[in-house]
């Protein structure tokens, strides 16, 4: 199989042939991804990935409501909690992020429809490796920032919002002759958007 070349590895390979790339809009796993990403920022997203199961744990499958119920004391339990990143900022962040979901989903209807919004047009196409170095930030990915941090959100800078936006499939990102990055394609065409 042809593969971009930081998926061509044994702790990566899974993650980028069957989720990374492939649109989504289940509002869960979007808020925990974009929230996972949050945690990334100043790490590498193998750390992050390597405890996700223990962030599931730690943040109650990322269920917002569960999250939004937390208090000082689930804080201080997070602080200890070795299988996460134990990050006060970035925890109370996502804490943060919780108490302001319902707002955001009553608004749109769906944290999907929220982040749909902002899918880049024209799509992007696939790219060299060589290509990589100068790609820019989407300005859907700046405005959704700006957005979410207008509405009190935290750790959702631009370059957040668009590893999600990689990440979820709002852009597909694989590069030219990756194998998944065709069959990422094949399913953004399928993908019905939701509103």
């Amino acid at each position: 199989m042809s593969r971009c070349w930081w998926g061509d590895s044994d702790d990566l390979r899974s993650y980028h042939d069957n989720e990374w790339g492939r649109p989504v809009n289940d509002d869960p796993r979007l808020f925990e991804k974009l929230n996972l990403e949050g945690f990334m920022a100043g790490l590498s997203w193998l750390t992050i990935l390597r405890k996700r199961e223990n962030f599931r744990a730690a943040f109650r499958s990322f269920e917002p409501a569960k999250i939004a119920r937390f208090t000082s004391r689930d804080v201080s339990r997070l602080m200890r909690d070795e299988g996460i990143v134990r990050n006060r900022a970035k925890i109370e962040a996502t804490i943060n992020n919780a108490r302001r979901y319902a707002d955001l989903t009553q608004e749109f209807g769906s944290f999907a429809a929220y982040a749909w919004k902002y899918e880049p047009k024209p799509r992007r196409r696939l790219l060299d490796r060589d290509e990589l170095a100068e790609i820019e930030l989407p300005a859907e990915a700046i405005a959704m920032s700006k957005d979410l941090r207008r509405r009190g959100w935290a750790f959702v800078g631009p370059t957040t919002v668009h590893s999600f936006m990689q990440a979820m499939g709002l852009v597909n990102d694989h590069l030219r002759g990756c194998d998944a990055g065709r069959e990422s394609e094949r399913l953004r065409r399928a993908f019905v958007r939701p509103r």
